[in-house]
């Protein structure tokens, strides 16, 4: 095969996106190809040993970042930045560019879009939400809203993030079209079937469409021995684990309220990912763990526990369920999104989302009943392997 050169573009380079990216190109490096990976500026990150590159500037991003907020246009500024991009791209002369999250008010989209259009670059653009082909939300479930598979306007959430103070989810719905539109060769990744079919109802619809599920690294995530319950007195407890990196009623954080009041006594929840914020909003029965980077840690966690609670009400795949799964854990999830994707009859089950009597009565299931087996659960996960999953993005390259 001959050598590639392959150009990754990111905005957030921390995070589940941040690892992906990172990922594909280690997995593209040791295939022959030669990478670089475009980093957006972000506050806190500080550059690892990769030749990363970082584009924008503190100054950059608040400028962008504080106009698009004042009139509701994202992505339309960045303009010095996004041009030492572009210079940065015509010395590297890739031959494929791969496009993840754009929406951190770093980069200028129609120069970026242009210059894929004009210089005919292959291009494959993993989605990891739904904001490509909406007017401005990267999740619509909750809202109830279907306007983008037309026009959007009157958005019921244009606060929310990106965020602005003034409704222009119409003008950006049609600039999107504009720019995202006509670009010669585009493939789109998602990692869930299910995001794959709402963009075949878009304005992207006639682009190939790829699914290739995110993936966990089986080598940390796996059936982990703790003193977790020695630690926290649980030795004779039934734990229920919630994990999230944001609590609020998105992730369900109502419902493991309402579960600490109505499961029996012998039943102790344990959430994970918590802040001093979501600590307030907590029944005393709970059990809070604040956010952990500790990978080793967070599986133990999930090795110690019976069962794993995911009522998330709007989910891309369900990264935290597949963790779980593969620490030998069965899962009970609300049915939404990617997340019945996740797991079979074997590993878990799903419930209709708000369905709170039967998502209770499952975890008692299947603390009771043992009918999941940590076998199972195991047998599971294999099928996100992290780095399956980062070869077949290099395959498609």
């Amino acid at each position: 095969m001959d050598s590639k050169r392959i150009a990754f573009i990111n905005a957030i380079p921390y995070g589940s996106t941040g690892k992906i990216v990172k990922g594909i190109a280690r997995i593209a490096k040791n295939e022959g190809a030669e990478t670089l990976t475009y980093l957006s500026w972000t506050k806190g990150y500080r550059k690892s040993d990769d030749p990363d590159v970082i584009v924008g500037s503190f100054l950059g991003k608040l400028f962008h970042m504080g106009v698009a907020k004042l009139n509701g246009k994202n992505g339309c500024y960045s303009k010095r930045d996004t041009k030492k991009l572009l210079k940065k791209l015509d010395e590297f002369k890739p031959d494929v560019i791969d496009l993840h999250i754009l929406h951190n008010w770093n980069i200028n989209l129609p120069m970026l879009f242009d210059y894929i259009k004009k210089n005919k670059i292959k291009t494959v653009w993993t989605f990891h939400d739904c904001w490509a082909f909406t007017g401005q939300c990267p999740h619509f479930i909750m809202a109830g809203c279907d306007k983008w598979k037309t026009a959007c306007h009157s958005c019921p959430q244009y606060r929310e993030y990106p965020g602005a103070y003034v409704d222009k989810t119409e003008l950006m719905h049609r600039l999107k079209k504009e720019w995202f539109l006509g670009v010669e060769d585009l493939t789109i990744v998602t990692p869930s079937k299910w995001l794959g079919e709402l963009v075949k109802e878009s304005f992207l619809k006639d682009y190939d469409v790829k699914v290739i599920n995110n993936g966990i690294d089986l080598d940390v995530f796996k059936p982990t021995e703790s003193d977790f319950r020695k630690k926290y007195k649980l030795e004779d407890k039934k734990i229920v684990l919630g994990v999230a990196f944001g609590w609020g009623k998105r992730k369900g954080l109502d419902v493991f309220c309402q579960l600490a009041r109505e499961l029996p006594s012998d039943y102790q929840i344990v959430l994970v990912g918590t802040d001093d914020e979501t600590d307030k909003q907590l029944p005393s029965n709970i059990i809070s763990i604040h956010r952990t980077s500790n990978q080793k840690e967070l599986a133990e966690i999930y090795s110690a526990s019976d069962i794993f609670a995911n009522p998330t009400r709007e989910e891309t795949l369900g990264m935290v369920n597949i963790e779980a799964l593969a620490c030998g854990t069965p899962v009970v999830t609300f049915k939404t999104g990617g997340c019945p994707e996740v797991i079979n009859k074997a590993s878990g089950v799903t419930v209709p989302v708000d369905d709170f009597e039967s998502f209770k009565n499952e975890i008692i299931n299947a603390c009771n009943g043992k009918i999941y087996s940590k076998d199972a659960c195991i047998e599971r996960s294999k099928q996100f392997d992290m780095h399956d999953k980062f070869k077949q993005h290099y395959d498609l390259f």
